[in-house]
């Protein structure tokens, strides 16, 4: 059904097959790039890679294509990059591995289906960033509590969590100031939001008002 439009390992491949390739790539590029741009926070350098990413690809495909020699040089040529960047969020990720899945599909000539594919898998995009589908409830919060080290933890703080909370879990405990207090790690979700203040003030009535920070839900968990 999307069949190949470009027979790449014969004679008759032209510059006009081969501008028509590269313009679609460019295309599919732009669409990709504004369909991340439009879906959350963006750079410019990123923005203008997912532009140029699609025909990248195209071109790598459309040399190796049928040439075994050709393939070997260039997957010998490709694992000298490393990429010494910080790490990406998982929008990120998929952005590149969409545009590279354009950029194959546009180099071995499947013009008709990289401009479905862009239009379907942008479609989803938009649709998923426009929904709650997802979404980290607002009552979802971070906690970590400073207490003295003479204090044991794994009650102290039981009788607050069920008044306040309707779920908490303690993610992480470590020692801080050279071993002399302990640093606790919950994930919880507050019952009314409005009583966050209370929550806290009787916190630091049970950790003698050491460090108390309530934040929201880290979005680093999100990176792969």
């Amino acid at each position: 059904m999307f069949g190949s439009i470009i027979d790449l390992t014969s004679s008759d491949l032209t510059l006009k097959l081969i501008v028509l390739c590269t313009m679609t790539s460019i295309l599919a590029g732009f669409v990709i790039s504004y369909i991340y741009m439009y879906t959350g926070k963006y750079t410019k350098n990123f923005s203008i890679a997912l532009v140029i990413l699609p025909v990248l690809i195209q071109v790598v495909i459309m040399l190796v294509n049928g040439n075994l020699g050709t393939s070997v040089a260039v997957l010998g040529a490709f694992s000298l990059v490393r990429f010494r960047s910080v790490p990406g969020s998982s929008k990120e990720i998929c952005s590149i591995f969409f545009a590279m899945a354009i950029g194959l599909a546009t180099g071995m000539g499947y013009l008709t289906f990289a401009l479905l594919a862009t239009v379907i898998v942008g479609l989803i995009f938009v649709i998923l960033y426009k929904t709650s589908f997802g979404e980290v409830k607002q009552d979802e919060k971070e906690l970590r509590i400073t207490i003295p080290e003479n204090l044991d933890y794994t009650e102290i703080f039981d009788d607050l969590f069920e008044t306040y909370t309707s779920e908490y879990t303690l993610d992480k405990v470590k020692t801080t100031n050279l071993g002399s207090m302990y640093e606790l790690h919950y994930h919880i979700i507050l019952k009314d939001q409005t009583k966050e203040k209370n929550f806290i003030d009787d916190l630091r009535c049970r950790n003698g008002n050491l460090t108390i920070i309530c934040s929201r839900v880290s979005s680093r968990k999100e990176e792969l």
